[in-house]
């Protein structure tokens, strides 16, 4: 009962007759085993639909783990502020410019002056505001930016000499003698 493939094969020498036997039971189970039943309708929606729920499962919790990591990072910030603050004394009122309004600080002269040089800065602590070092600001502005109020020593300021006027439209020539 052997196809005559298989015969010929065997007659060849190319094969054993152990081997062939075996592939003649693989091929005789595969004929009368039980064939998975292939998914109906309803069960192909039902699996792309767990897998749709899964896919925004995932995408849900990293949104939570995103937004719990930014209020763990304003809580290091906000302790930062509280811990490392600089006593505001003084009788002279410090004007500055946060959300959109003018608010005022009482600092004394060396106070005012190691902010006007950027040494100190202003940062946000619940309600009001507070003096703190440029070291601890640096700490502070990599977790929460929106701490830092005021800050005149985050931009350096064009060295004396250069010209910041440059409209190609008005140069001035380099060889004009005066």
């Amino acid at each position: 009962m052997r196809n005559p493939l298989q015969e010929q094969l065997l007659k060849a020498g190319l094969v054993k007759k152990g081997k062939l036997a075996e592939v003649a039971r693989e091929q005789t189970r595969a004929r009368h085993g039980k064939q998975p039943a292939k998914p109906t309708e309803s069960q192909r929606d039902a699996e792309r639909a767990r897998q749709e729920k899964a896919e925004r499962d995932r995408e849900l919790a990293q949104s939570r783990n995103a937004e719990a990591r930014q209020r763990e990072l304003r809580v290091q910030a906000r302790q930062l502020i509280a811990d490392g603050q600089i006593a505001a004394r003084g009788e002279r009122a410090y004007r500055f410019e946060a959300d959109g309004a003018i608010r005022t600080l009482l600092v004394d002269d060396a106070q005012a002056r190691e902010l006007g040089s950027g040494m100190l800065v202003i940062a946000r602590l619940d309600a009001g505001h507070v003096l703190l070092p440029r070291a601890l600001a640096q700490r502070v502005r990599e977790r929460d930016p929106g701490s830092i109020v005021v800050d005149h020593g985050g931009s350096p300021a064009a060295p004396p000499g250069t010209d910041d006027y440059e409209d190609p439209r008005f140069a001035v020539p380099d060889d004009l003698v005066w």
